[in-house]
């Protein structure tokens, strides 16, 4: 029996998914969509497919990969359809085609509980103010019993709140295989469970990081899979260009000050003046906001500037030129002190490491843009200097 022959009796007005949800009404062209994709399934080849509003394009594509017997993964614009898909569609689904399917979701490091940061939050938490204080005793009361690490899971925290922040880790500040918590880390863990998946959900995001990260040798996150599916897929070439260009942002500038003083302060206290390095980077920070709006207030401003030369246009060259600089000089004061204790501990070795890859990427932007690519500064929030490829279809091939 086919594929297709599997797929349109679950579609039927008596088949399993109207025994499990009667509310559920048969369309024609759900059924002709889920045709579509068995098929391409067979023939291993790729599909585009634009569904009205109203059509159930999620069960259209998701009856057809699960019945394949191949490993599937799904990959989502949004975190909310990803739990969406993982805590009312894929259950569902699995109940009507008694199908055992071990289902996973992974998302980006930034939504998992870094234990090593906890403890580092927990051991400065004297400077925190009462509603950041409320926050990580929240985190820690959670901590004792979670499994999956993914704070979505804490009653009450919002995903802006500064404490958020301080439990998470990203790719600039994770420690990797240095870290003294990696046996309990939630990352890897998460990414263990992803490896032992029949289906795994992820977003766009995720997708590309990893498709960026092999591109720069880095081990494979995501696993093999016989199925692929983008959903909201017309969010794709924009996700992409983020992940295949290059950008520099002010709060980067300022968290590695922060993540600076904060490991100064716990293993070489007194070897630099390392809140004299944060406020070099803040005031390099700022000067480069006053070089796009100058005369105003530059958090307020939120323009997006071309930028097809040397400078930003409409911007005085000697101020943005002088700005830039600035910031290169600082960082470079950064390396500076710590260059002499990078050895003293994992943190400031991965700090070193970091602000190296940060002045490389400001240096970047301190000459032309490369050839097929386009260029702006945004000033929305923090300034942000952006790189991205005009085309995304030769390096995704490449990849």
């Amino acid at each position: 029996m086919s594929l297709s022959d599997l797929v349109l009796p679950v579609f039927a007005p008596d088949g399993p998914l109207a025994r499990v949800r009667p509310d559920l009404r048969s369309r024609p062209g759900q059924a002709a969509m889920a045709l579509a994709v068995a098929q391409a399934i067979n023939a291993r080849e790729s599909l585009v497919v634009e569904a009205g509003t109203g059509i159930g394009k999620t069960f259209a594509y998701l009856v057809p990969a699960l019945l394949s017997g191949e490993r599937v993964l799904i990959s989502t614009a949004t975190k909310t359809l990803q739990d969406q898909l993982l805590t009312r569609d894929l259950p569902l689904l699995q109940q009507a085609l008694a199908l055992p399917l071990r289902v996973a979701a992974l998302k980006g490091r930034a939504n998992y509980l870094c234990l090593y940061r906890l403890e580092q939050a927990r051991r400065d938490g004297e400077g925190h103010d009462e509603a950041v204080a409320h926050d990580l005793a929240c985190v820690e009361r959670w901590a004792q019993s979670t499994r999956s690490g993914d704070l979505a899971e804490v009653p009450g925290l919002d995903e802006y709140s500064a404490a958020w922040r301080q439990v998470t880790s990203t790719v600039d500040n994770c420690l990797g295989s240095g870290c003294p918590r990696l046996r309990q880390c939630h990352v890897y863990r998460a990414r263990h469970d992803a490896q032992a998946a029949d289906v795994l959900i992820i977003n766009h995001h995720l997708f590309f990081a990893d498709l960026g990260a092999q591109g720069a040798g880095a081990a494979q996150l995501l696993p093999d899979t016989g199925v692929v599916v983008f959903d909201e897929a017309h969010r794709l070439a924009e996700t992409a260009a983020q992940f295949l260009g290059t950008h520099v942002s002010t709060s980067q500038l300022l968290q590695l000050g922060q993540d600076v003083v904060a490991a100064g302060a716990r293993h070489a206290r007194g070897a630099a003046d390392w809140q004299g390095l944060l406020q070099h980077l803040r005031q390099c920070a700022h000067a480069l906001r006053l070089a796009v709006a100058p005369g105003e207030d530059a958090d307020a401003a939120g323009s997006r500037i071309a930028w097809t030369g040397v400078t930003p246009e409409a911007l005085d060259p000697s101020a943005w030129d002088g700005a830039l600089e600035g910031v290169v000089a600082a960082l470079r004061a950064v390396l500076a002190a710590l260059d002499g204790v990078a050895q003293h501990a994992p943190d400031l070795a991965h700090l070193h490491s970091r602000t190296v890859a940060l002045l490389e990427r400001v240096l970047h932007f301190c000459s032309d843009a490369e050839a097929g690519t386009v260029r702006w500064v945004e000033s929305a929030g923090a300034l942000r200097m952006v790189e991205t490829p005009l085309d995304v279809a030769g390096a995704l091939r490449t990849l």
